[in-house]
């Protein structure tokens, strides 16, 4: 798995790449210019200005970097994208018939990508900084710099109306990592849209966080509700988020694109039985002890104790189940204030149950 590929001088260095690349767990490595004008910056200065970054400030404040790879990089001459499979055996909105259980993203029912991928980057990076000599660097989604942009333009797949990326083989579920190079590599195709008529992910959102075709309000989004924003929920969201408790797979089940999907091949990704469909019962009883060790190895972790638990709490209150009102009223003295609030609101929701 880690052992260098040589670069045979009559072979193509870029097809070189790609077989080490499935080697390190990859199902696609495609190339693109990294120089070339687009109009994701348009499209970025248009959602902020909309107001649909919500909470997430860094989004504006890092906005010129997120606007050319140049930008973010000066010396960015070609961008190989990688993607990684991270389908599941299951169609997540099954979950959502089980409302005494909580709905995980599949993305997170596994071990975190971020960790996962960026190793296997630098791996593939040092093979590619050695074989050209020019600087090379690693992005899996933790720096300013839109993927998904790349990824259209490399071929992976193209921007659906939700605004994800879909491939033609492996549909929604792929995880996207990108390393730049200063060195002139010979780009793949564009992909070009292929959603047609169809608004299968805009009429399965549970919020209707999209105004329009390819335009997503953040600010109604289950994922960042769950994910990104720090406060309590509007009552009308609490309501309508059922016991999805981190992030929103909805969106992505419905794409028709999913019939050729793949079930996630790297053992990592695939859902540990723990965070598959837990009761919330348990989930409230954690402390930050518990929490930090029931999602030491998810993505889960970097939103916390607290901000979870506020979840679980609304969707105690969406159960409909009165076994539950007892759980969310020991929260009623719980030191965070948001928990606090959250654990009153299932508790009057429950009342007649």
């Amino acid at each position: 798995m880690t052992a260098t590929l040589p670069f045979s001088p009559d072979a193509d260095d870029r097809e070189v790449l790609r077989r080490r690349a499935r080697a390190l767990g990859f199902d696609v490595c495609r190339f693109a210019g990294a120089t070339e004008g687009w109009a994701a910056k348009a499209r970025l200065a248009r959602f902020v200005e909309a107001g649909f970054h919500g909470s997430m400030g860094w989004m504006e404040t890092t906005q010129a970097r997120r606007g050319h790879p140049t930008a973010m990089w000066a010396e960015a001459r070609s961008a190989i994208v990688l993607g990684m499979n991270y389908g599941p055996n299951f169609d997540p909105r099954v979950m959502r018939t089980q409302p005494d259980r909580a709905a995980i993203s599949c993305y997170a029912q596994g071990d975190d990508y971020h960790e996962l991928i960026k190793g296997r980057l630098k791996d593939l990076a040092g093979v590619l900084a050695r074989e050209t000599g020019q600087e090379v660097k690693v992005f899996v989604d933790t720096a300013p710099l839109m993927e998904k942009p790349l990824a259209e333009r490399a071929g992976v797949g193209w921007q659906g109306k939700h605004t994800n990326l879909v491939s033609r083989d492996l549909g929604s579920w792929l995880f996207l990592g990108v390393i730049l190079s200063a060195a002139e590599i010979e780009p793949d195709s564009a992909e070009i849209d292929h959603c047609g008529s169809c608004t299968a992910c805009l009429d399965a959102c549970p919020t209707a966080a999209f105004p329009a075709p390819y335009q997503l309000d953040a600010r109604r989004c289950l994922s960042y509700l769950t994910i990104e924003h720090a406060g309590p929920w509007p009552e009308d969201l609490r309501a309508a988020m059922g016991n999805r408790v981190y992030g929103c797979d909805d969106c992505l089940a419905a794409c028709p694109w999913n019939k050729f999907a793949q079930v996630a091949s790297e053992i990592r990704l695939q859902a540990r039985p723990e965070l598959h469909a837990p009761p919330l019962a348990d989930l409230a009883a954690l402390d930050d002890a518990g929490f930090r060790a029931l999602f030491r190895k998810s993505a889960v972790k970097r939103i916390g104790r607290d901000r979870f638990v506020r979840n679980v709490l609304y969707a105690i209150g969406n159960s409909g189940d009165a076994s539950l009102r007892p759980v969310a009223a020991r929260l009623m003295a719980d030191p965070d204030p948001v928990v606090r609030d959250a654990a009153a609101w299932a508790c009057k929701r429950l009342e007649g149950a």
